[in-house]
């Protein structure tokens, strides 16, 4: 992600922002013959057709070989890619969108209705932490939601096993105004000065530990705002430090890249990328997208999520589903999306690992009640007394 030039740098500052170095990385063309898997280029910007990946996917080998792909597109390549019909039973995609309504209008009723860190309420809709109000409000279709493919191949690519999902829903409103460019989570969402605070090592890491993404509700042509791109800027060392400065700002705003979308398509990029959600200068579209975090095992969360009482909401539905012949890879992925796949931090002498260097994690639980058909009494004390051995 560095060249030779900036590699032995140990710590950086404003002083190491150099807009001509940010112009040759980005003023590259993506190179389609290096993406064997991808139907074509636009706007410097792979595109994917999931159905192909699905395809390619479906043995081990070449599972690997799609996903090695992503991780060269995501991390030296553009840094963002689009992946064409990612969801594409337009019911499942319906039925969150009917479960993202009514939580809007649960939290405007309530007098809790949140704009986004950009505009005022009204404005834009936004919900925090809509994966645990889903899963506990609509467990039925949270599992028909997350149990998509196409969601942990490129999740699992970039972050590995145990990768943790979170959501917010935004909706931005015709007229609702465009975002400032920026860099995400972690370090893009700290002062210049705490960010200059640590080494150039971790400001290397710190996009491998989450993916950003966004699943498209509805149709997203130009006008409606879809997110802009700086393809090939997650690759800029100093771009955590660089995307506040006047000049860097200006030349994104003269540069950025804006793709249309079609309901089920979903995007995911680097969080180092330079981006920004779009002006919706649509007249009767109201824009809306899951925006999905997913964080490494390793790093730490943007929100807190009651993944205990996501997990006793889910149980039943999964074990319905197991019933009705849903493949234990299905029910896998709905576990995922649900339970906490990493077991630390812990009280060793209270939870001692139990056949390994780990004791069991919460997502272990969960899939030990759905193989072994625990009764939900039984997960709901099993995770209770976890969670007790855990906070002591």
């Amino acid at each position: 992600m560095s060249s030779p030039a900036t590699a032995k740098r140990t710590w950086l500052t404003e002083a190491d922002c150099d807009l001509g170095a940010l112009r040759s990385l980005v003023e590259q063309k993506t190179d389609l013959g290096a993406y064997p898997s991808a139907a074509g280029v636009q706007q410097n910007v792979l595109l994917y057709e999931s159905d192909r990946l699905r395809a390619l996917a479906e043995t081990v080998e070449g599972r690997r070989r799609v996903q090695a792909e992503l991780i060269r597109a995501l991390l030296d390549g553009p840094g963002v890619v689009v992946l064409k019909g990612a969801f594409p039973n337009e019911a499942v995609v319906d039925g969150a969108s009917d479960a993202f309504h009514a939580l809007i209008e649960e939290e405007r009723a309530s007098g809790r209705a949140r704009g986004d860190h950009f505009a005022e309420p009204g404005a834009n809709d936004r919900v925090w932490n809509a994966l645990d109000k889903v899963a506990v409000r609509t467990p039925e279709v949270f599992a028909d939601y997350y149990a998509n493919d196409v969601l942990e191949l490129v999740s699992e690519a970039w972050l590995g096993p145990a990768y943790q999902v979170t959501s917010q829903v935004n909706v931005v409103n015709p007229g609702g105004a465009a975002q400032s460019v920026h860099r995400d989570y972690h370090l893009g969402f700290l002062s210049q000065e705490r960010a200059a605070a640590y080494p150039a090592h971790v400001h290397r890491l710190s996009p491998v530990l989450t993916l950003q993404g966004a699943v498209a509700h509805c149709d997203m042509p130009v006008e409606s705002g879809p997110t802009l791109y700086l393809p090939h800027s997650q690759k800029y060392e100093p771009g955590f430090l660089a995307w506040r400065l006047p000049r860097f700002v200006e030349y994104f705003d003269g540069h950025h890249v804006q793709l249309p979308l079609d309901k089920g398509d979903a995007v995911f990029f680097n969080p180092a990328l330079f981006h920004a959600a779009g002006h919706n200068r649509s007249t009767g579209i109201r824009r809306m997208a899951n925006l999905l975090q997913i964080s490494s095992a390793f790093g730490r969360a943007m929100e807190t999520v009651d993944r205990e009482a996501m997990a006793n909401a889910l149980f039943p539905v999964l074990l319905r589903r197991k019933t009705e012949g849903a493949s234990d890879d299905w029910l896998r992925r709905v576990v995922a999306a649900t339970a906490e796949g990493y077991p630390f931090p812990t009280d060793l002498d209270l939870d001692p690992p139990v056949d390994g260097l780990a004791p069991p994690s919460q997502a272990d639980t969960l899939w030990q009640a759905v193989t072994e058909e625990w009764t939900s009494e039984r997960l709901r004390k099993e995770l209770r007394a976890a969670a007790t051995r855990r906070r002591n």
